[in-house]
């Protein structure tokens, strides 16, 4: 068992599924609570929202929350998996290089977290427990 944990031999197995699916449960989440704050707060947020790509604070605003929340949706549950990550690592570079970009790390290190993760895991994939392999399985049967 240590043996396998230590040096798989199959990174397609259950084992790395299991982990690949925790990874996106807990970072989902994580980001979903982001979306759910921007959310709640969309009134107050709309006017002071900043607007990096000059297209108005209410719709960079509705964008993060799209990125942020619906995606993290779809993620979590692997529907659409890379699709969906599109947005969530778009949002995380305008706010890592853009909207913080003059910042001290410190500051920015939450959005470069959240990108590192959202851009390895767009690489590894979701795993063996996602919608979309369930969606793949049933149309190559078809």
């Amino acid at each position: 068992m240590l043996k396998r944990f230590l040096f798989p031999t199959n990174p397609n197995g259950v084992f790395i599924s299991v982990i690949l699916l925790v990874v996106r449960i807990v970072f989902g989440i994580l980001m979903m609570n982001h979306g759910i704050d921007k959310w709640a707060n969309y009134q107050e947020l709309s006017t002071v929202f900043p607007d990096p790509l000059g297209i108005g604070s209410p719709l960079s605003l509705g964008l993060a929350i799209f990125g942020e929340l619906a995606c993290s949706m779809a993620f979590i549950i692997g529907f659409l998996y890379r699709l969906a990550m599109i947005p969530m690592i778009f949002t995380m570079c305008v706010a890592f290089f853009i909207v913080h970009g003059n910042d001290p790390f410190a500051v920015k290190e939450l959005a470069f977290v959240y990108l590192v993760v959202f851009v390895l895991m767009y690489i590894i994939g979701p795993g063996k427990f996602a919608v979309d392999r369930w969606i793949s399985q049933s149309l190559s049967r078809k």
